[in-house]
């Protein structure tokens, strides 16, 4: 199959998936429990004040109609205005994605590199020292539970020890990167396990393909061969594992910015959910799906170039 009719196959599916989870956002935010209109009302909730939000709102029209409006406006660009703030959502979500972007970017600046090359290392000492503790604190790490390692990490660098701030709450974190260490380190603890154990497994079964042998025999060794012709091979699955990571990192990271108190995607879904504000909560569930499917897309992409025979290529 050629690469553009793969993608062409590919951007179909994933467009079905799409249209298929703006409906499942839709089902499941109408079904949150709660009502926005009593919460707008406050200290007020009196029957006829509700009922008249919930006008003001469309919350009184019935439930297709609504929706129909709602995928309308997705199709036009328009994802809606906040029932609590009353500003445009993209507006919110404009504000709010620059830092969960920012704190993705810098992510994935560190982790591609660090894995990969931890991930070379212990292929190139398989069964060694090395390879052994890699191994070992790959396993250990990935057991511990984000909320759990950002906990510790503060009550111990930024609590006891005072060596890095605590939270980045009121802090401009381009003016003051240091905020960012203690979420960095979170965010990195579990990737780098992963994609650096995918490494060391793609290399090891790339140097034993023929074509490798081959290679030898023509006295092809050394950094050479592990960086031109073995690695290609082994970072099939490694750049499908970054795409998910990428999708992780994308949604908001909702454990790491409620515990950081870092004004991100993440944060501004729970504020959504917490106030019944169903607009906001949908926006950010097809925002999350759109990435969810173009990072796949493109990583299978990717996948296709670097692995043709493989069962993705075929």
């Amino acid at each position: 199959m050629s690469l553009p009719r793969y993608a062409a196959g590919r951007l179909l599916l994933g467009l079905g998936q799409v249209a298929g989870i703006t409906t499942i956002v839709f089902v499941l935010t109408e079904a949150l429990p709660g009502d926005a209109a009593v919460v707008i009302a406050g200290d007020q909730p009196d029957p006829a004040r509700i009922a008249a939000i919930r006008q003001q709102l469309d919350l009184d029209r019935p439930t297709w109609q609504r929706y129909l409006d709602w995928l309308t406006g997705l199709l036009h660009g328009d994802l809606g205005v906040s029932l609590i703030s009353g500003r445009p959502i993209a507006d919110r979500l404009v504000d709010s994605a620059g830092v969960t972007l920012l704190l993705a970017a810098v992510t994935l600046l560190v982790l591609v590199p660090l894995a990969v090359a931890l991930g070379m290392l212990a292929a190139r000492r398989e069964g060694g020292p090395l390879d052994r503790t890699v191994s070992a604190v790959s396993v250990a790490l990935y057991a511990v539970p984000e909320f759990a390692l950002a906990i510790l990490l503060v009550a111990v660098f930024g609590v006891r020890l005072g060596w890095l701030p605590p939270t980045a709450f009121g802090a401009d974190l381009l003016a003051q990167p240091s905020v960012l260490v203690l979420p960095l380190l979170v965010l990195l603890a579990r990737p780098v396990c992963t994609i650096s154990r995918l490494t060391r497994a793609g290399l090891l079964d790339a140097l034993r393909a023929e074509h490798l042998r081959h290679a030898r025999r023509l006295g092809i060794t050394g950094g050479r061969l592990w960086l031109r012709h073995a690695l290609p091979d082994a970072l099939a699955p490694v750049v499908q594992q970054l795409a998910r990571t990428t999708d992780w990192l994308l949604g908001g990271v909702i454990v790491v910015e409620a515990v950081f108190v870092i004004p991100g995607l993440g944060t501004a879904l729970v504020d959504a959910v917490s106030t019944r504000d169903v607009p906001t909560v949908q926006a950010l569930c097809v925002l999350v799906a759109v990435t969810t499917v173009l990072v796949n897309l493109a990583a299978d992409l990717v996948a296709f170039r670097l692995a043709p025979r493989t069962p993705v290529g075929r």
